[in-house]
C-alpha cells in the first residue's frame, strides 16, 4: 500500500464564513428560481423534452458553475440520445502530480429533477412558490436535491480561497434520479475515461438525523416500482344489479396484496426480500438510536383526533427507537403510493368498477438484488388470480440499495473533526430509507472509494410530500464540511513524484 502524505489544513472559521456570505449572497437566490421551475422527473412528465424544464435547470445551473469562474474548472452539458441530460465539471487538482494518469480523484454528485407537486401544502406554500422564513427555503426540489450542485461548487472555492492544494475534483449532476437514475449508467459508461480513479465520493442527496451535527449516510434501501391491475369487468355495472354475483376488483386486489404482504403487521413475506443486518450497522444503530431516542418516530406528522374529550394520536409500528431506525432502512417495506379506477367521492355511484389498479413502491433492504424481487413479485401477482380476473404487474422502476464499504482512518478522522469543528458534535451515522441508484454503481465501479453520502434532509423536511424545505443554516455548515474532508484527503506518495 502507498504511503499518504499529509494534507495542508483548512482554516475552517474562514471556510464557514465564506461559505455562509455565499449562500446569503448567491446560492438561495439561485435555489428560489430553480424551486419555481416545475422540471418533474421523467417518470412523471413523460414529456420532459418537450417541456424543455430539465434542460433549462440544467442550463442555469450550468451558466452559474461557469459565473464562478472557478481555477482549473471546466464543463459542458453532455446528452446522449433519446436520454436525460447531466452536467459535467472538471477541476484541476492542485496538489503535486494531482493531474496524472491514476491519481485520486474526487467525485461529487447531485441532480436537479423533481418530484411531483403533491398535496396538503400550507395555505402560503407550494411546490412551485420558493418562500424563505426563519432559516428554511421551502418548495420542491431544493433540499432533494437542487442545491447540490451549487454548494459542491462552493465547497471548492472554499478550498481555492486559501490555496489549500486538493486532488483532482469532478462532478455529475443528473436529471433522471427520481424515475431510479434510469438513465445514469449509459453516462457512467461514456464518461467513465473522465472520471479517473474515484476515491472520494461526495453525495449530498440523503437525509440528517437531527440539524446538530454532520450525519453520514451507511446504507440505502434498494426499490422497486411498478402497476399491479387487477380487471374483472369491461365496463361497470350497477351494483344493485352484479355485486353478490361479480366479485369485486378490490376485494381481489386485496387478496392479490395478502400473497406478498401480511397486512396485519406489514412484514413482508417473501424471504428473499430480506436479509441479516450487519453487525457493524446494528451497533451504529443502536449507537444513533442513543442520541435521536423517540425522535426516531415521534418527528412524523402523525394524524389526532379527539375521543371523549382527549386526543388520540397514530401510533407508529414501534416506539422502540433501535427497530425503529432498522424498520426503515433494513427491513423491505411496501406502500400504496397511487391508484387508478376510482371515480372522486362526489361522482362516486352504486356502480361496480371494472378494474382496480395501484402504483406500488416497494422498499428493499440494502443487500437484495432488486431485478430478482421484480421477477419474483411478477410471477406472485400474476399467477393462479381469484376468479380468474385479469391481473397484470409492470414494473416501472427498480435499483438495489446500498451498503457503505469500510472506512478508513483518514476519513473517519476527517468526519468526525469536520462535524466537530461546525457543529461541535462527532459525525453520527445513520442508515437511510430510500434510494440512490448511483452509490451502488460507483461502488461496484471504485470498490476501494470511500462514501460521504450526506445530506440536509433533516427532521420535517419532507422530501417528496407537502411542504418540503431546505435548512439553510445546516447546508451552510455541510458546505464548509465538505470543503475540510475534501482538505483532509491525503496523497499516496506516489503520485507526488509524478509531473
Amino acid at each position: 500500500m502507498n504511503a499518504r502524505i499529509p494534507p495542508t489544513a483548512l482554516d475552517t472559521t474562514q471556510a464557514l464564513a465564506q461559505v455562509s456570505q455565499q449562500w446569503d449572497r448567491d446560492i438561495v437566490t439561485q435555489l428560489k428560481d430553480y424551486i419555481a421551475i416545475p422540471a418533474k422527473s421523467p417518470m412523471f412528465a413523460p414529456d420532459w423534452a418537450a417541456q424543455g424544464l430539465l434542460d433549462t435547470v440544467l442550463r442555469n445551473a450550468a451558466t452559474w458553475v461557469d459565473a464562478q469562474k472557478v481555477a482549473g474548472l471546466t464543463l459542458e452539458i453532455v446528452r446522449l440520445e433519446g436520454r436525460t441530460p447531466v452536467l459535467f465539471f472538471e477541476v484541476e487538482g492542485t496538489q503535486p502530480g494531482a493531474n496524472a494518469p491514476g491519481a485520486p480523484t474526487v467525485l461529487m454528485y447531485g441532480h436537479l429533477d423533481k418530484q411531483p407537486e403533491f398535496e396538503g401544502w400550507r395555505s402560503d406554500l407550494g411546490p412551485w412558490t420558493p418562500k424563505y422564513e426563519d432559516g428554511k427555503l421551502y418548495g420542491r426540489g431544493g433540499a432533494d436535491d437542487g442545491y447540490a450542485v451549487y454548494a459542491s461548487v462552493a465547497a471548492v472555492q472554499a478550498l481555492k480561497s486559501q490555496n489549500v492544494p486538493h486532488p483532482r475534483i469532478v462532478g455529475l449532476i443528473e436529471t433522471a434520479e427520481e424515475s431510479g437514475s434510469r438513465d445514469l449508467l449509459p453516462y457512467i459508461d461514456a464518461l467513465r475515461p473522465r472520471l479517473g480513479e474515484v476515491e472520494l465520493v461526495i453525495c449530498l442527496d440523503s437525509g440528517a438525523g437531527n440539524y446538530d451535527q454532520l450525519w453520514l449516510t451507511t446504507s440505502l434501501r434498494g426499490m422497486a416500482s411498478g402497476t399491479l391491475k387487477v380487471e374483472i369487468l369491461t365496463e361497470g355495472i350497477h351494483s344493485g344489479d352484479a355485486s353478490g354475483v361479480v366479485p369485486s376488483s378490490f376485494r381481489i386486489m386485496r387478496q392479490v396484496l395478502d400473497r406478498l404482504e401480511d397486512s396485519a403487521t406489514g412484514r413482508m413475506l417473501p424471504a428473499s426480500f430480506h436479509c441479516e443486518v450487519p453487525a457493524e450497522r446494528l451497533a451504529q444503530a443502536r449507537a444513533t438510536a442513543a442520541i435521536l431516542g423517540d425522535e426516531t418516530y415521534r418527528r412524523f406528522p402523525w394524524a389526532h383526533h379527539d375521543c371523549g374529550g382527549s386526543t388520540l394520536v397514530a401510533l407508529p409500528t414501534t416506539t422502540d427507537p433501535v427497530q425503529a431506525l432498522l424498520k426503515r432502512t433494513w427491513e423491505p417495506t411496501l406502500s400504496v403510493t397511487g391508484a387508478e379506477g376510482f371515480p372522486t367521492l362526489q361522482n362516486a355511484g352504486n356502480v361496480l368498477r371494472p378494474y382496480t389498479a395501484f402504483k406500488l413502491s416497494l422498499r428493499l433492504p440494502p443487500l437484495v438484488d432488486a431485478a430478482t424481487c421484480v421477477q419474483e413479485m411478477k410471477t406472485l401477482l400474476e399467477d393462479n388470480a381469484p376468479y380468474q380476473a385479469k391481473v397484470t404487474w409492470e414494473g416501472l422502476s427498480s435499483s438495489s440499495g446500498w451498503n457503505a464499504p469500510p472506512m478508513t482512518h483518514w476519513f473517519e478522522n476527517a468526519l468526525n473533526a469536520a462535524s466537530r469543528a461546525h457543529f461541535g458534535a462527532d459525525c453520527g451515522y445513520i442508515g437511510q430509507g430510500g434510494t440512490i441508484p448511483l452509490m451502488n454503481l460507483l461502488s461496484q465501479g471504485f470498490p476501494t472509494a470511500q462514501m460521504m453520502v450526506c445530506g440536509v434532509l433533516g427532521p420535517k423536511s419532507n422530501a417528496h410530500g407537502p411542504n418540503e424545505f431546505l435548512h439553510v443554516p445546516y447546508a451552510k455548515k455541510l458546505t464548509a464540511a465538505v470543503a475540510q474532508v475534501i482538505a483532509a484527503m491525503p496523497m499516496p506518495a506516489t503520485a507526488a513524484g509524478r509531473d
